[in-house]
């Protein structure tokens, strides 16, 4: 990689959420705030982006998909969190189906929270992904970035519910259930 910097391009994906941080999101490239200012483009393909930004909540069919993206983009890349779905579950951290934020995922590097994020705060939120990508390119030149480990599979099953997994619950009742039956 020459020793130019490059205009960094982000990536957006919307990991089921209420629509109310896209539309930030969107706000963020309109000539009122204008994150272009920046040099940042907004892109389509992983490929070219250096810079994801997740919003939403994690459920088990768009963690696959969040990490299939994550791991189509190039080294050095930065995951940024927008809304507080994507940084811990929200509102919807309750649901059968929710996993919770986007670190459950893939690893995370800013989180800007919010509900709906505010456009300053994901401006802001960028900004520092900017720092921690010219970081990461920086250790890429001297040989030694090391990548984030990305987090194990999690299932519906390994959600934690009352500080037990729904799994570990399942099992539990069951023993319950058999032990009852053999008394």
């Amino acid at each position: 990689m020459s020793s130019t910097i490059k205009s960094p391009w982000l990536i957006h994906y919307d990991a089921s959420s209420c629509n109310g941080c896209d539309i930030e999101v969107l706000a963020c490239l309109t000539p009122m705030y204008d994150v272009e200012r920046f040099g940042i483009i907004n892109t389509g393909n992983p490929k070219h982006a250096d810079i994801f930004l997740v919003t939403g909540s994690v459920n088990e069919r768009n963690s696959r998909v969040l990490q299939q993206i994550y791991e189509q983009m190039l080294e050095p890349k930065v995951v940024i969190a927008c809304g507080v779905c994507a940084c811990s579950g929200g509102i919807f951290k309750e649901c059968y189906n929710t996993l919770g934020g986007c670190d459950v995922a893939i690893p995370v590097d800013v989180y800007a929270p919010g509900c709906a994020v505010r456009p300053e705060a994901i401006i802001d939120a960028v900004v520092q992904g900017l720092g921690i990508l010219e970081e990461k390119r920086l250790a890429m030149q001297a040989g030694t970035f090391v990548a984030a480990p990305k987090p194990a599979k999690v299932s519906a099953a390994d959600k934690q519910v009352d500080g037990q997994t729904v799994r570990d619950n399942a099992l539990r009742q069951t023993l319950e259930k058999e032990n009852s039956n053999v008394a």
